[in-house]
This record gives C-alpha cells, sequence and structure tokens, in this order.
C-alpha cells in the first residue's frame, strides 16, 4: 500500500492509477503482474531471463484470478525488467 521510491506502491499498480516514467518504460516496468513482482522482490528475480520463483508465483496468480473469475491482464513476469534502483 506504501510507496517505497523509487517503487510505486503495489496498490497503484493493480488499480491502474500507476503511469510509468520514461525511465520505467525503458527498463521494461510497464503496468500489470510483472512489476508487482518486480516492486516485491525485483532484485532477486527480475531481470536475468526466466525464473522459477517468478514463474511459480505467475502460477499462483493464475490460479486465483481463475477462482474470482477474473482476466490475468498482459505483463505478467518481470524477466526482462531491470529491478527498481
Amino acid at each position: 500500500m506504501t510507496v517505497q521510491p523509487p517503487k510505486p506502491s503495489s496498490h497503484a499498480v493493480i488499480t491502474g492509477q500507476w503511469e510509468p516514467s520514461t525511465t520505467d518504460r525503458a527498463a521494461g516496468r510497464v503496468p500489470g503482474f510483472g512489476v508487482i513482482t518486480n516492486i516485491v522482490n525485483g532484485g532477486i528475480e527480475c531481470g536475468h531471463g526466466h525464473d522459477n520463483c517468478v514463474a511459480d508465483r505467475i502460477g499462483f496468480y493464475k490460479r486465483y484470478c481463475n477462482i474470482f473469475g477474473i482476466g490475468y491482464g498482459g505483463n505478467l513476469d518481470c524477466y526482462k525488467q531491470s529491478p527498481f534502483a
């Protein structure tokens, strides 16, 4: 819920309130579940290609989206996103 600069809050991303900066877009950080992973654990899981932890997190996310009958949206992974500084 709380912004931790330079990271936006996960809440702002989920609710569509976050607008990525030019720097964010250049780093591959665009709205979607992938940037949530980047906010939470980007320094470990993002920016180095396929990561099993990220793949598992996406699987859990999809499972709960299916249970609630909602779409996944785009940008599910952070494989090519640079972590927030």
